[in-house]
């Protein structure tokens, strides 16, 4: 993972124009992939775990997103809320939940980093506490204990996986949300 990677990444989900953000995109799938990297270090903290780190990232992202939107398109910024093609009527109708949709954004983007991460990191605890209970509970439990030992492991190594994959999913839609800034016609 590297340089190459996240370039490509930028260039498919918001063409060469994209470029431009690719620090910014950089940056942000680094830090939320340490960020959950880091989490995963027994008593370590992962701040992408609380609601209030990812919604502070997410409304950096759409503030971007409308702050150059309007810069460079001024007030047709305001086509990305009326797709062209559509009957008259229809508008009507679909004006209403573009922009619903769109100021659901930051919502969404938050709260699928911060639900996962939490999650996953409850889960992880969850049976380890139970695999030292098991054993504390006596000899006969220790068959049971050695299952949801096993069952950690294995929640351990998925969420390795959830976390790179995480930070994945907000920088690809970080870059899906800046090319409907960049070209809001589409």
């Amino acid at each position: 993972i590297g340089y190459g990677f996240v370039a490509d990444m930028v260039r498919g989900a918001a063409g060469e124009e994209g470029l431009k953000f690719f620090p910014f995109v950089f940056t942000l799938f680094f830090f939320i992939f340490f960020a959950n990297m880091i989490g995963m270090v027994p008593y370590a903290f992962t701040t992408t775990s609380h609601i209030i780190v990812t919604a502070a990232l997410a409304l950096l992202v759409i503030s971007i997103v409308i702050g150059y939107g309007f810069y460079k398109n001024g007030l047709k910024f305001f086509k990305l809320f009326a797709p062209s093609g559509a009957p008259f009527l229809i508008y009507f109708l679909l004006v209403p939940i573009e922009v619903i949709s769109f100021f659901a954004r930051p919502l969404t983007l938050a709260l699928r980093l911060f639900a996962n991460m939490l999650a996953g990191h409850i889960m992880l605890k969850l049976f380890a506490g139970f695999a030292v209970t098991l054993i504390g509970a006596g000899i006969a439990y220790v068959p049971v204990a050695i299952l949801a030992f096993s069952m950690g492991v294995a929640l351990n190594a998925l969420e390795f996986l959830v976390a790179g994959l995480q930070a994945y999913v907000f920088a690809i839609l970080t870059c899906v949300y800046l090319n409907d800034a960049l070209h809001p016609s589409h």
